[in-house]
């Protein structure tokens, strides 16, 4: 949102502050980064107040990054991931329908290729199997997406996420967490071996990918990986913020968890060719600068 003020847009946020995490470090960032824009305060499942939001004339395009985040925590309670992520979704692109609104952005995640085994992940990989039912939300999502633009003739985006990380991250996030961890002594928990591997993306990258799509004026609906097309194992992750902070991590040795991906890897020759994304931020920068932001913020 930072960017789009940055350059003179007109934004509006709609967002609950549920409280998945401190409401108030969700504030402050909005306060912080996206100075200048309209705040409105409710859930994305709440048909009259979305349809209140969005009215004929008001938006050009939506920018749908809401959803309940975490494949862990979709385990536990699959009914608040079904309904805001799923119903949620349905809710904003009938109430874009309904105002004539004909430009959709969703946020997607690369956890829809659950056991795929072609590394690079391409946009055109059979989706055989999900391994939670955050990744099945996801590929739901794209789907209504898919439905709206044929039905209705809605340009409609769909941008597949690969780990994205960088200041203000949720601190129950991985890099953040176990920053948090380290730095005050705590044992970090690894879950199996340590050797997964993920593509990790710095939040900039992530932006002008999202600046791409909503140039993007190519096919009616598409689907983009966003991705760093490196990966980094656990171990090597641990490593890296042990590297940054100048401390050791104690680790809690825990089993392999149940719907974690073997292996995220991002093929994005696509969106390099159709939205001019070129990502610039390889992980160790990205985590020295993660850090940098850590200890300025703590």
């Amino acid at each position: 949102m930072k960017a789009l003020l940055a350059r003179g847009d007109s934004v509006t946020i709609l967002d609950d502050f549920n409280d998945f995490y401190d409401p108030a470090l969700k504030r402050g960032n909005i306060a912080q980064r996206c100075a200048g824009a309209e705040v409105v305060e409710g859930n994305i499942c709440d048909a009259e107040l979305v349809r209140s939001v969005i009215t004929p004339g008001r938006f050009d395009m939506i920018v749908h990054l809401a959803a309940r985040a975490g494949v862990r925590p979709s385990i536990e309670r699959p009914d608040l991931y079904l309904e805001t992520n799923i119903t949620g979704t349905w809710q904003l692109l009938e109430a874009a329908r309904l105002a004539g609104c004909k430009h959709f952005i969703f946020a997607s995640s690369s956890s829809v290729y659950g056991l795929a085994k072609t590394v690079p992940f391409s946009e055109d990989l059979a989706l055989v199997q999900t391994l939670s039912p955050y990744a099945a939300t996801k590929i739901a999502g794209e789907q209504l997406c898919s439905n709206y633009s044929h039905l209705h003739g809605m340009r409609a985006v769909c941008l597949r996420f690969f780990t994205v990380y960088g200041a203000s991250q949720r601190p129950d996030l991985a890099i953040h967490k176990f920053c948090a961890m380290i730095d005050r002594g705590e044992s970090i928990p690894k879950f199996g071996s340590g050797e997964t591997r993920r593509d990790y993306t710095h939040i900039d990258d992530i932006v002008h990918g999202i600046l791409g799509a909503i140039a993007y004026r190519g096919q009616m609906f598409d689907i983009f990986n966003l991705g760093e097309s490196q990966t980094t194992t656990l171990n090597e992750l641990i490593a890296l913020i042990e590297s940054g902070l100048g401390k050791k991590a104690e680790i809690l040795q825990l089993p392999e968890q149940a719907g974690d991906m073997p292996v995220t890897c991002a093929d994005v020759s696509k969106a390099r060719r159709l939205l001019d994304y070129q990502p610039q931020v390889p992980f160790e920068e990205g985590i020295k600068r993660f850090v940098d932001w850590y200890r300025h913020s703590a």
